[in-house]
């Protein structure tokens, strides 16, 4: 598998080669230094080529700019340009932005830090916008005062800055926020789920543990101990299969969004609130349709046996990730029959993670806190706590449980899949690693277990989350499709995502087709055969990306609004990358990212090595290494891209 993949990356930097002497190119992005990037206009289109800077030009290039050039190959699949002339624009394209008022007309501040450049708007072309209001406007051929055109084609409204972070995410990603009124029309027609052939879990205390600001409850847990030793678990979820059937308005627009998107201030919901926070969430002492997995685990944690059923239960409590961790070390007392026994079920289940060898990257995500008048009130870095892993636990068991039984059908399933790691890139893992004195074990093939260990020697140290986020790089990326690669990080053979169906729309289709395979009723579906179930797979990966593309691009604009009363003040940071840019920083305190050029720092020229590991003055003595820590001091913050800028102290 490795070979065949290996051969097809070279097939495609192949096809991708062989540009011609002279081509047209489009400028996608010019850096902090003025260097632009561009792409042909028209095949080789993963090709990104550098332009070499012509002071014969004019006017600085900016994304959108075309050119005619002339094409040196630098080799190793590296191109530079170098500028012949200028070509007019070949067809309008789409900005987003701010709008903001100057003598004659309006500048256009735009949202996205891949353009560098602003655009001038004429008094006529502004559609009325007003100073601060978000806008979508659209390229014009031309410039006024050394900057390109555009007018207004859309005004998007005026809110605080804190409150368009998201809005920005979401109209820059293209992502769907508006629901069509059939889905809501079939959305709000349902009902309860009759009782009928279901299995009646009404009197077993099932529980959601969830976020204190979470208001979608769509999974719940119980677990007893086994009479034959180990435990019996309960994994039920709310049966969206029900609700939502295949050819359905509701249906269509679940799979054009894919997934709900989150945002620290809203979500983008799959489904209409209706059904995500009404019959498809598992609200406490109301009866719901639900679709539950039992498993049996022996006392180290191995499934013995399984089965599906489809019931109806009754949610006993709504509980809490910190009030579960309070009863869990003693300080709490949350409902008693949802807890003990789950998390001895949960320490068994942990047994058998640690004996598989898992991949447990514990990246602290950054958490926004809002006040009462929706300002910042603060930004942290959320702890894993045991609760957190006792439903991820439960989850994973019943997603294996999934696929095994829809394997074993013959049914066709979409998996979760985590190919092993790139040989290029472990590669350059290994470089990052040596840097820090660390390795990997050399000869046969790598295991999720040899990063574990790693992760284990570094942990408490200062390295340890940089050494996290290089694993996390070197990895696959997850994905969907109805070919069974195993689950890397897991350690596990086959896998598929069961438990989120409300959120996620591979867990829809599992739901169907275990509701199918298993003739558990209404609502089952097959996928309409691999081919088609391929391509919907294909299609939720990328909805997936771009889910959380949007979701770091709001938290990173939210970041620079929460700093920017903080501009001069000294942070402690850790070097996250050397580029030729300059430096990426993490801030320790709000885990933001900041960028650090090279032009604002001392002993001067410096130049960063090919793998991004050193930072070396004009006599080759290393100035800054990957990982090292630092005291920066915050020079801007640019609110409406999220980027921020340091200079070292």
């Amino acid at each position: 598998m490795r070979r065949r993949k290996t051969a097809a990356r070279r097939s495609a930097r192949s096809e991708a080669g062989g540009l011609p002497p002279v081509a047209v190119l489009e400028v996608i992005a010019v850096d902090d230094d003025g260097v632009a990037r561009a792409r042909p206009t028209g095949g080789s289109r993963g090709v990104s080529v550098e332009v070499a800077p012509d002071n014969r030009a004019g006017s600085a290039l900016a994304a959108g700019d075309r050119i005619l050039a002339r094409i040196e190959d630098l080799g190793a699949g590296s191109w530079r340009a170098r500028i012949i002339r200028r070509l007019p624009q070949a067809q309008a394209s789409t900005v987003l932005g701010i709008f903001r008022r100057v003598a004659g007309g309006g500048r256009l501040e735009p949202t996205s830090r891949r353009i560098k450049t602003a655009f001038a708007i004429s008094h006529r072309d502004s559609d009325g916008a007003r100073p601060g209001e978000l806008v979508r406007a659209e390229t014009v051929p031309g410039r006024r005062l050394g900057l390109p055109r555009a007018r207004v084609v859309e005004r998007l409204g005026r809110a605080p800055l804190h409150r368009t972070a998201s809005p920005i995410a979401i109209a820059e990603h293209g992502i769907p926020d508006r629901f069509a009124d059939e889905a809501i029309a079939e959305a709000e027609a349902a009902g309860p789920a009759p009782l009928g052939r279901r299995e009646d879990l009404r009197d077993i205390p099932l529980a959601t543990i969830d976020d204190e600001s979470a208001r979608d409850f769509d999974d719940a847990v119980w677990a007893e101990p086994d009479p034959a030793g180990g435990y019996h678990l309960i994994v039920a979820i709310a049966d969206v299969a029900w609700y939502v059937r295949p050819g359905s308005a509701l249906d269509e627009t679940a799979r054009l969004r894919g997934n709900s998107v989150y945002f620290p201030d809203r979500v983008v919901p799959m489904l209409p609130e209706a059904l995500s926070n009404g019959w498809c969430s598992l609200v406490p002492g109301e009866d719901r349709p639900c679709l539950a997995a039992h498993l049996w685990i022996d006392a180290d944690g191995h499934k013995r046996d399984h089965r599906f059923a489809r019931g109806l239960m009754r949610s006993a409590a709504r509980l809490t990730y910190t009030g579960v961790q309070a009863a869990i070390e003693g300080a709490g007392t949350p409902h008693p029959a949802a807890i003990g026994d789950c998390h001895r079920a949960f320490q068994a289940l942990t047994l058998a993670r640690r004996a598989r060898g898992t991949l447990d990257l514990d990246i602290p995500e950054r958490r926004i806190e809002f006040a009462g008048d929706g300002t910042i009130a603060s930004i942290d870095r959320r702890r894993t706590l045991d609760a957190h892993r006792l439903i991820e636990e439960f989850m994973i068991a019943a997603n294996v449980a999934a696929a095994e039984t829809l394997e074993a059908a013959g049914a066709t399933c979409v998996y979760r899949v985590h190919d092993s790691p790139d040989t290029d890139r472990v590669e350059e893992l290994r470089e990052i690693l040596a840097s820090l004195g660390l390795d990997l074990p050399r000869g046969g093939a790598l295991r999720a277990g040899h990063f574990a260990r790693l992760l284990e020697r570094v942990a408490g140290t200062p390295e340890a989350e940089l050494v996290g986020e290089a694993i996390l790089r070197a990895q696959a990326q997850a994905a969907y499709g109805t070919a069974n690669l195993g689950h890397f990080g897991l350690a596990l053979r086959r896998y598929a995502h069961f438990t989120s169906p409300i959120r996620r729309y591979a867990d829809l289709m599992v739901h169907r087709a275990l509701i199918a395979a298993c003739g558990l009723g209404e609502g089952g579906f097959d996928g309409g055969g691999r081919e088609r179930a391929e391509a919907a797979a294909r299609h939720i990966s990328g909805t997936e990306r771009r889910a959380a593309a949007a979701e770091r691009d709001a938290v990173d604009r939210l970041c620079a609004l929460y700093l920017a009363d903080r501009v001069g003040g000294e942070f402690a940071a850790q070097v996250t990358g050397i580029t030729r840019a300059g430096l990426f920083v993490r801030l320790d305190e709000t885990g933001a990212s900041a960028l650090v050029p090279l032009s604002t720092m001392p002993f001067g020229p410096l130049r960063a090595d090919r793998n991004g590991l050193r930072l070396t003055d004009r006599r080759g003595r290393t100035v800054a290494r990957l990982g090292d820590a630092l005291r920066v001091r915050l020079a801007e913050a640019y609110k409406s891209t999220g980027s921020l800028v340091c200079t070292v102290v």
